[in-house]
């Protein structure tokens, strides 16, 4: 497959292909003219690799990876960066309940709301003092 068939199958920029090569992260095998020749399972490397970047390892984690025999992916930092995402899911779904909750909130001003102001990690005492006036740079 020539770099072209590649990023359409990937919906990969040539240039990030050229990229992952120059990094050693994927290798050509050869070329017709000017443009760089990969093995069908190019696709395969390119899938995990993406799913790789998803799922917030870095290029150099995912380069550490491959191996001239193919992926070795050690299963203890596959389980650590599972509980770290379980940790951005409950954060973001937290985030997202805020969210919903300020959108449906019936106090007349959201720093009254005592749901939000948990969620958010503030504190009542903290927002009675943002808008005390000895506070306010505007006077």
């Amino acid at each position: 497959m020539d770099i072209g068939e590649v990023a359409k199958a990937t919906g990969l920029a040539p240039s990030t292909l050229r990229y992952y090569e120059e990094i050693g992260l994927i290798q050509s095998n050869g070329r017709k003219g000017l443009r760089r020749l990969f093995q069908p399972k190019i696709l395969e490397e390119l899938a995990l690799i993406s799913l790789g970047r998803k799922a917030g390892f870095s290029l150099d984690d995912i380069r550490g990876m491959f191996t001239p025999r193919g992926p070795e992916i050690d299963r203890g930092q596959l389980l650590e960066k599972a509980n770290e995402l379980d940790n951005k899911i409950a954060e973001l779904s937290a985030i997202r309940d805020g969210l919903r909750h300020a959108a449906a909130c019936k106090a007349a001003n959201h720093l009254e709301c005592p749901s939000l102001l948990r969620i958010a990690g503030k504190n009542r005492n903290r927002a009675t003092l943002s808008k005390s006036p000895a506070k306010s740079s505007r006077s």
